[in-house]
């Protein structure tokens, strides 16, 4: 995510911190070049322009020309610039005291309108509420079929009925959620390829009708500054509370995400960071400041462990490491565990400075884990627990079963002989309460 522009900054930062002393100019030739980069990634000029000003105003102040690490003082600046120009601090969705809550979605057709509806429902039901999707696009084909394919594979209900007005549907829609139960309706709207005022006057009397606790703006964060002149454009129109950013895991360039808040005031609440139904992430400004910096999101990575293993499971397996009980069993629900997570790509993304920098340009090749886990799945119980009874018969019939070869067989046991030999080593290190709960 936002790679190109993380790049850049990153040779700026390294250029600033190289300096043992700072003076204005060395200053003023860094801020000129992270202009360019700002309009480069498509940020408005205007904020780009505000940027850098209020950067440069703090940053030729005494405390940091004569600062003992004037560089790093800067780059906390350009830090702390960057997650103001972001929010500051993450905004969720106000949910009022009526049932159901009505979260009405916003925005041109082809920004991800009903993927995000299904990614949204799936994120409340995790947080306990009981979502109702309702399909008020009437126009776009397959609009309705759509959003109740994406409802299905969340096991998430979806309200539609045959009529043309979508006012009437969402009614309808609020009634059936209040008898059943539902506490939040979430209505995926019909977006147009351009803005006119017929649409505008639809989304305004649907807003009038159903009285949303919220609306969201949803932009592709692709567009760069075209989704920004389109989130103006509504919100002078209808208003929202909050924009949603999908597409963030493509070739963004960032300018929607840098410029949208400060020329909307409005904050974003989500990103999409993929096609998946689970790649949705709450919007927090400190780590997409600290993301785009190269400092890595330590805290959405634990985030994305918590989520993703199985405390029991982890409590087990530590107490097996203890008595050098390790199997490729367990290995194998380790890797289950990982994948969860996500693509191993991003979740490297999400590393602090040092390790990104280790495995720039390192390409993690998916296939591997599949490989892996074909292997194992086409062993013996008894082979899983004992690998050591893996003679030459026995892995070629695993070779045969998993679709692979016995150079790949003796690959992954020698992978597994070095773990055991590191666990091995780090008892004997004294190391109390041997974890693994997401890496070997």
């Amino acid at each position: 995510m936002l790679q190109e522009i993380n790049d850049k900054f990153e040779n700026v930062l390294r250029k600033l911190r190289g300096h043992g002393k700072l003076t204005e100019k060395n200053i003023a030739d860094s801020l000129r070049e992270i202009r360019r980069i700002l309009l480069e990634a498509d940020v408005n000029y205007k904020v780009a322009k505000q940027f850098i000003k209020d950067v440069e105003k703090r940053a030729v102040g005494q405390e940091v020309l004569k600062s003992i690490t004037p560089g790093q003082q800067v780059v906390k600046i350009i830090y702390d610039e960057l997650k103001k120009l972001m929010g500051d601090k993450d905004v969720p969705i106000n949910f009022s005291n009526r049932i159901p809550d009505v979260i009405m979605l916003v925005g041109l057709q082809g920004s991800g309108k009903t993927t995000f509806a299904g990614k949204l429902a799936r994120y409340l039901k995790k947080k306990g509420r009981n979502p109702l999707l309702v399909a008020a696009d009437v126009y776009r084909p397959a609009a309705i079929e759509q959003l109740k394919v994406v409802g299905k594979a969340i096991n998430i209900p979806t309200f539609a009925e045959d009529s043309k007005d979508p006012v009437s549907i969402c009614q309808h829609a609020i009634e059936y959620a209040r008898k059943n139960m539902y506490d939040t309706a979430i209505i995926d709207t019909a977006g147009r390829l351009h803005i006119d005022d017929e649409m505008m006057d639809e989304l305004i009397r649907l807003k009038e009708k159903t009285k949303p606790s919220e609306i969201l703006f949803i932009a592709d964060g692709m567009t760069g500054q075209d989704a920004v002149n389109t989130a103006k454009t509504f919100l002078e129109r209808l208003d929202f509370d909050g924009v949603v950013l999908t597409k963030m895991d493509g070739d963004a360039r960032g300018g929607a995400a840098l410029s949208i808040r400060a020329v909307t005031d409005k904050p974003i609440k989500f990103i999409g960071v993929g096609e998946k139904l689970d790649q949705l992430e709450a919007f927090h400004p400190e780590r997409m400041a600290s993301r785009i910096l190269g400092m890595g999101d330590v805290v959405t990575l634990v985030e994305k462990a918590q989520e993703a293993i199985d405390q029991e499971k982890a409590v087990k397996l530590e107490q097996k490491l203890k008595r050098d009980e390790f199997t490729l069993e367990d290995f194998y629900d380790q890797l289950q565990q990982i994948r969860k997570m996500g693509p191993l790509q991003d979740l490297l993304s999400l590393m602090p400075g040092n390790v990104t920098k280790a495995m720039k340009g390192v390409q993690v090749d998916e296939k591997n884990l599949v490989r892996v886990e074909a292997i194992i799945n086409s062993m013996t119980p008894a082979e899983r627990r004992h690998p050591h009874i893996l003679n030459a018969s026995r892995k070629k019939r695993v070779a045969k079963g998993s679709g692979t070869s016995v150079q790949d067989i003796n690959r992954l046991l020698n992978q597994f002989n070095m773990i055991q030999k590191m666990i091995k080593m780090m008892k004997k290190g004294g190391g109390k309460g041997i974890r693994m709960p997401f890496g070997f």
